[in-house]
């Protein structure tokens, strides 16, 4: 059996608290990724985003990563030097935040943003470069590439926005992309595009994907498998396809809470996080 591309066991994320004590924000976590397309769901506060930053040691003091195995392509990332990090961290393994408006920077031209993501990891030419950076913007279906490479962020819209980060995190032709509610502050009408092109993208390219979303109907359509996430922890694991046959009560008061098309119900229930089920 070959070793998967991703490899997390008992990953727990930590912080200080004002009596001295620490809270886990991520309890416990495991799960193996070959080169699929996992989906993270749960609500605002259980431990996706965590999860993911702590998968790119991207948690700073007095945050506190342990896992007994966080290992990518085989390599222990918890001993890692910082240094040999930093290659990995958007030459083998890419993430894309929710917004392109706090991630880019406003004082630099997209072609420029993403030449430097690439220059970062593989040394190439002028030429070479901004031919890389327009076949990219192409590829992230923007139809003026030399036009748009030569805009600020404010000049483009969000969506073109997340598109220009998706260039950015690809240009360099990583093994896994973690994606962080990646459509969150798009209009819903350019949300399914922006989708559509990352997973063309992920399948195209034979990568890794980890979606992280609050969004259950959005996970299902996009994803192969979907990990449940409530106070830190995994609390069901399923295949996508079957997310509506899920058994866990958690889970299933998450897709109750969710509203459809030609609801009759009079009100939506709520989840009782006691008891972590719908009401």
């Amino acid at each position: 059996m070959s070793e998967p591309l991703l490899s997390v066991q008992k990953l727990r994320v930590s912080f200080p608290t004002r009596d001295g004590g620490r809270v886990n924000v991520v309890d416990g976590v495991s799960f193996d990724l070959g080169r699929e397309r996992l989906g993270i769901v749960g609500e605002s506060g259980s431990g996706k985003s965590m999860t993911g930053r702590a998968i790119l040691r991207l948690i700073r003091p007095p945050g506190r990563v342990e896992a007994t195995r966080l290992a990518f392509e085989g390599e222990d990332l918890t001993t890692l030097p910082e240094r040999r990090m930093r290659t990995l961290r958007g030459a083998r393994i890419s993430m894309v935040m929710q917004d392109p408006r706090y991630s880019l920077n406003p004082v630099m031209t997209v072609g420029r943003q993403i030449a430097e993501a690439l220059r970062a990891h593989t040394p190439l030419g002028r030429a070479a470069t901004r031919e890389r950076v327009l076949e990219m913007l192409r590829a992230v279906r923007i139809n003026d590439p030399e036009r748009v490479a030569g805009l600020y962020p404010h000049e483009v819209s969000g969506g073109m926005g997340q598109r220009v980060m998706i260039a950015m995190m690809l240009i360099p032709r990583p093994s896994l992309l973690i994606a962080d509610e990646p459509t969150s502050a798009l209009d819903v009408s350019v949300q399914a595009q922006v989708l559509d092109l990352m997973d063309d993208l992920v399948r195209g390219n034979g990568m890794g994907l980890i979606l992280i979303s609050h969004d259950l109907d959005l996970v299902a359509r996009y994803c192969d498998r979907i990990l449940v996430m409530n106070a830190g922890r995994v609390v069901e694991t399923c295949e996508a396809r079957r997310l509506s046959e899920a058994r866990h009560p958690y889970t299933r008061g998450l897709l109750a809470s969710v509203p459809r098309m030609h609801e009759t119900r009079a009100e939506l229930p709520t989840l009782d996080r006691r008891a972590g089920q719908g009401t």
